[in-house]
């Protein structure tokens, strides 16, 4: 009832997995990724528990091979899942049970593997693995590749529901938060594969702005500015977005420049005004009323 797919990255040594589902809420299910361990997922009458297994088991030294082995063999509901696994090294290893509902199947490749069932067409993992291996860009881009590539095939008989995607960092801090760049959900939804691009695009921004707020912290306004403004170039059609990097030309003096980055703000609601006039006490704006002034909207 599921493609998806679990993968590395060979430069940066990400660890990811993308999937979608004619089915509620499947990131709850099926994706389990810990940076520098490994990523899992599960589907097809899927059993939850080997998520987290499988995490554990990669942890204690095991290799997917040995995973996606011995899963199989304590599970009497293997011949109807389907489950895979990729490491830290890049090695990836899955089953498809002989009893999942057709089509169904997987590919593994050098660092990936692509997985499905209930499909339209038994072609839909070929053309995954293809895309995936194909894309250019971050992990994050070629995960999305391989869902559409399984989309165009045919994808899932039943149609389109939910879809979910969860990248970790190469680098483990030993913070699982810090590490977790992107995990985002499409829980139910007409066209989720869409709507899962629209919420990369906006993570994507809002990095960009976490990153401008620990540059304005720091005293650099400059490179604050710089990543305010790629935060609201990756994403147009959010307010708060346009907001923080007009907060910063004001701060820097330069109200002229920061009241068009403002106005979409002001005009979506007067909270943002009401926000704005609050910063000073936090220490996040001049204490300057005459500034405030210049920048605010006419009463």
């Amino acid at each position: 009832m599921t493609y998806s797919i679990v993968a590395r990255d060979q430069r940066t040594g990400e660890l990811g997995v993308a999937v979608q589902s004619h089915y509620f809420c499947v990131g709850a299910i099926v994706p389990a990724v810990l940076a520098g361990v490994g990523a899992v997922a599960t589907q097809a009458f899927a059993e939850p528990a080997f998520g987290p297994l499988g995490i554990e088991l990669l942890k204690a030294g095991k290799d997917p091979a040995q995973i996606v082995s011995a899963l199989a063999a304590s599970d009497g509901g293997a011949p109807m899942r389907q489950f895979a696994v990729v490491d830290a090294q890049g090695r990836a290893a899955a089953h498809t049970g002989e009893r999942c509902i057709a089509d169904a199947g997987h590919r593994t490749g050098e660092g990936y593997s692509v997985q499905a069932n209930m499909m339209r067409r038994a072609t839909v993992p070929d053309a995954m693995a293809e895309a995936f291996e194909a894309a250019a860009g971050d992990l994050v881009s070629r995960l999305l590749a391989a869902l559409d590539a399984a989309e165009s095939e045919g994808g899932d008989i039943r149609g389109r529901q939910s879809a979910a995607l969860v990248v970790v960092s190469g680098e483990p801090t030993g913070q699982p938060w810090i590490d977790r760049r992107f995990d985002l959900r499409v829980d139910d939804h007409p066209d989720p594969l869409v709507e899962l691009r629209r919420l990369v695009g906006l993570r994507r921004a809002y990095s960009h702005m976490d990153e401008g707020d620990e540059a304005m912290a720091a005293g650099d306004e400059a490179g604050a500015l710089e990543r305010y403004r790629s935060a609201a170039d990756t994403s147009t059609d959010n307010p708060e977005l346009s907001f923080w990097q007009g907060v910063a030309l004001a701060a820097a003096g330069k109200a002229d420049e920061a009241r068009p980055l403002l106005a979409p703000a002001f005009a979506d609601h007067d909270g943002w005004a009401l926000l704005l006039r609050r910063l000073p006490a936090s220490g996040l704006f001049p204490d300057d009323p005459a500034l405030l002034d210049a920048v605010l909207p006419d009463p």
